[in-house]
């Protein structure tokens, strides 16, 4: 399989020859073994039982190997890590050791969080960029810039490429296979959860469809701040012997270190007069096909607008496949920049702006999702709004649309096809 440049790539050659140790986080099958991989000079795969038992009987053997030496897995055996941060502690010399894990582990499984020793970094699916779905024209980073960088671009992806994209996946290992196989591996990742990868991390499963109907309802929150109590109703409607809140909490956090889960906060400014915020975080997947995948959805059942949500905000499902595909590529963008991302929702509702990005010093540039290829005075309300509020903390705003062309409107909006945005 081609390998695709990540922007989780850079960020390595940036930090591998000045660093000791750097963990790459992720979801399981967002690449990050093949990323990593391509810079190790030792690999210690700990997803295979056998080399798994010998390091568990003894994890220092993993310092008595040729280095860069990639811990594949790590969290399966949690004492490498351990060995790791002692290690870098009496010698910082860089480029010493790369892990990947696709959990993480369960609070004192080790004795210390690495912090100063050990980096972390985020991989997620694949964005757009990523996929060559187009030449990006615009920079989030130089969006971030605070400059107001010229917009101009043109691309040929419209509504229909757009929802194949959400169905096709941001695995690497996914996104090119057939459409029956696709599904058949999206079903099957989905029941390994189920089945394999949360008892794994320490949650007892008594009724497995009971957690995978959870998982169903939160794909249909997805893009929303519906509560967990509303989630867990529409994940039981019919039965009279609901679980309990507890249980439900239990799926959210194994399901969160598994990195399955990918929400964004509700964004919180530290130095301006917006204080009514809602702080309750809006729920996304890792993938939007995993999403897409649970409710069932279709390329012919999105673009007829079919599809239930569940939230209180307006818009089609497919509305809201469209902004957690967004999101996730801004979110890659923004990590690459050494950004927060948030979300702003007033709490009364009047005001809400789908992606807040917020650089070191508060400053942020604010973006809204829209499924449309054109934008009008309506659709920029709630970026004005903001921006009177504000004022200087604010860098830039843009909306993110299905069009062909990305441009300045003349009170300086930047619209930008989704297709045309890097990082």
């Amino acid at each position: 399989m081609e390998y695709h440049v990540r922007t989780v790539d850079g960020q390595l050659d940036d930090l591998l020859p000045e660093l000791a140790a750097i963990a790459i986080d992720g979801a399981k099958a967002v690449g990050k073994t093949a990323t990593a991989e391509r810079r190790a000079s030792t690999v210690i795969r700990l997803d295979s039982s056998a080399r798994r038992s010998v390091i568990e009987a003894d994890p220092e053997q993993v310092l008595r190997t040729l280095p860069p030496t990639l811990i594949d897995e790590w969290q399966l055996v949690p004492e490498v890590w351990d060995v790791v941060r002692r290690q870098v502690d009496g010698d910082p010399t860089p480029s010493q050791f790369l892990l990947t894990g696709s959990a993480t582990v369960r609070p004192g499984a080790t004795s210390h969080s690495g912090a100063g020793r050990i980096v972390r970094l985020r991989m997620r699916p694949m964005t757009l960029d990523e996929r060559r779905t187009d030449s990006p024209t615009v920079s989030v980073r130089d969006l971030l810039g605070g400059k107001r960088p010229a917009v101009e671009g043109e691309t040929t992806i419209g509504l229909g490429d757009y929802v194949d994209e959400i169905l096709r996946s941001g695995f690497p290992g996914i996104r090119d296979l057939p459409p029956r196989a696709r599904l058949a591996q999206l079903d099957g990742y989905l029941q390994s959860v189920v089945d394999r990868d949360v008892p794994e991390n320490g949650l007892a499963v008594r009724k497995p469809a009971v957690l995978l109907g959870w998982l169903q309802a939160y794909a249909a929150a997805t893009s929303t701040n519906a509560s967990y109590a509303r989630i867990l109703d529409a994940a039981t409607p019919r039965e009279a012997d609901k679980p309990a809140k507890t249980t439900a909490i239990a799926y959210r956090d194994v399901l969160t270190r598994l990195w399955l889960l990918d929400p964004v906060p509700g964004w919180a400014p530290t130095r301006n007069v917006l204080t009514r915020l809602q702080q309750a975080p809006k729920h996304h997947l890792a993938d939007p096909a995993l999403a897409a995948r649970l409710v069932g959805a279709s390329a012919d059942s999105l673009l007829a607008g079919d599809g239930a949500t569940l939230g209180p905000q307006d818009g089609t499902l497919l509305g809201h496949l469209f902004e957690s595909l967004a999101t996730l590529c801004v979110r890659v963008a923004a990590d690459a920049a050494h950004a927060r991302i948030g979300h702003l929702r007033t709490r009364n509702g009047d005001h809400e702006i789908d992606l807040v990005v917020a650089r070191g010093d508060g400053k942020v540039v604010a973006f809204e999702v829209k499924l449309s290829a054109t934008v009008n005075d309506h659709d920029v309300r709630h970026l004005r709004w903001l921006a009177e509020l504000i004022g200087l903390d604010l860098l830039d705003l843009a909306v993110l649309t299905t069009g062909p062309t990305a441009y300045r409107r003349k009170d300086g909006i930047a619209v930008i096809p989704l297709a045309l945005l890097g990082p």
